[in-house]
């Protein structure tokens, strides 16, 4: 009887580890090569480890029998994280900004396919379908409307689809679009609160335009607040040259004038170019203008105060620092304890040396991982290493 437990177990393994999809363990140009020589489409799970719906994509819907049935037999599949490694060339060179993002790409490496976000079975099968029809694929699609296309759910559904990957694109699909729509639906606001991003966008001219639907949705003080944050957002993007790296202080400061104080500019001013030179890697610039902005954190929320700790744990390794970076997540975790946050203060304790209450805030951490159903597999390889 014994035996036959044991057979019986072995068995349910073996079919456990045969259902859901099988990703490759290669690298991406292996993996390429492979479906070349397959005539096969690459399936491309493009997440970071911090997205939540990345890992609810893994928990619920790759490891399902009718998912990798399908995309085992019709692709070669490929799970890459876009800040790791060649993910990071990767997500540069199909311009992937949102996840998770799932891309189709041919043997050449030519994207023929994408779509976005936490979907069921059933959709997650027929994105892998219109992959294969070239009449659904996005190309097929961004053709169908530049031959004038004017279907609403049409145009709804080709905005989705580029409104993290082509702005401007984007822009004059929701620009048609609204033009069909005499008053606008919650989800109409979603998505032109999504898609305006610049006040130079013809989407900005409808925002303005469709106040009064606008607000039916959202209260007057958060319609300002977005006007502010689109307004900001084209102004630090024309302060800032990307080729010289420069930032153009006085038509910053010129332009805020009408709708921030000298305080309020100078200090959003340094909190842009703080961002801005973490993105470049200027982990001396970033780590200079972090410090001076969160001098006094007192007002900064809990998300905040540990987004900035974990940046400083990830990038910066001056002991002084690291310490300031301390004292933000101890902040944050008692203004609002989490799973997330005590990670932080773990990792932090144990880079500045303080192996005991690393231990202790990796325990902690773990524990409420557990409670909230949150993936604490790198917090245990802490702990384990501790």
């Amino acid at each position: 009887m014994k035996k036959i437990a044991i057979f019986s177990s072995l068995f349910i393994g073996v079919l456990a580890l045969a259902q859901g999809i099988k990703f490759e363990d290669s690298n991406f140009a292996t993996i390429l090569a492979k479906a070349k020589k397959e005539k096969k489409i690459v399936f491309v799970d493009a997440y970071t480890t911090w997205c939540g719906p990345c890992k609810l994509m893994a928990k619920n819907i790759f490891p399902l029998q009718s998912v990798g049935d399908y995309y085992n037999s019709h692709f070669i599949n490929a799970k890459i994280d876009m800040e790791k490694g060649e993910g990071i060339d990767i997500a540069k060179k199909y311009g992937v900004k949102a996840f998770p993002t799932y891309l189709f790409i041919d043997g050449n490496g030519e994207e023929v396919h994408r779509t976005l976000g936490y979907v069921e079975e059933k959709d997650f099968i027929q994105f892998a379908k219109d992959a294969e029809d070239p009449s659904k694929r996005l190309t097929a699609l961004k053709q169908k409307f530049e031959n004038g296309e004017k279907d609403p759910e049409f145009l709804k559904n080709l905005a989705g689809l580029t409104l993290y990957t082509d702005a401007a694109f984007t822009g004059r699909v929701l620009e048609r679009y609204f033009k069909s729509k005499p008053s606008l639906d919650q989800e109409d606001v979603q998505m032109l609160l999504a898609g305006t991003q610049s006040t130079e966008s013809p989407l900005y001219k409808i925002f303005q335009e469709k106040k009064a639907d606008i607000l039916k949705i959202l209260p007057e003080d958060k319609y300002q607040m977005i006007d502010k944050n689109i307004k900001l957002t084209t102004i630090i993007k024309k302060s800032y040259n990307a080729d010289s790296k420069k930032w153009d202080d006085a038509y910053f400061l010129k332009e805020t004038q009408s709708f921030l104080s000298k305080e309020e500019a100078e200090k959003t001013l340094k909190r842009a170019k703080s961002n801005r030179a973490l993105k470049d890697k200027d982990i001396a610039t970033y780590e200079k203008l972090t410090l001076d902005l969160y001098k006094d954190y007192s007002a900064a929320s809990s998300d905040e105060l540990n987004s900035v700790a974990w940046n400083f744990f990830e990038n910066v390794n001056n002991k002084p620092s690291l310490e300031k970076a301390l004292a933000w997540a101890q902040e944050s975790v008692k203004k609002k304890e989490n799973y997330a946050n005590t990670d932080t203060l773990a990792n932090l304790y144990n880079k500045i040396g303080d192996k005991k209450n690393a231990k202790l805030w990796a325990e902690k951490s773990i524990k409420l991982a557990k409670n909230t159903d949150q993936d604490s597999s790198d917090t245990e390889k802490l702990l384990q290493s501790l």
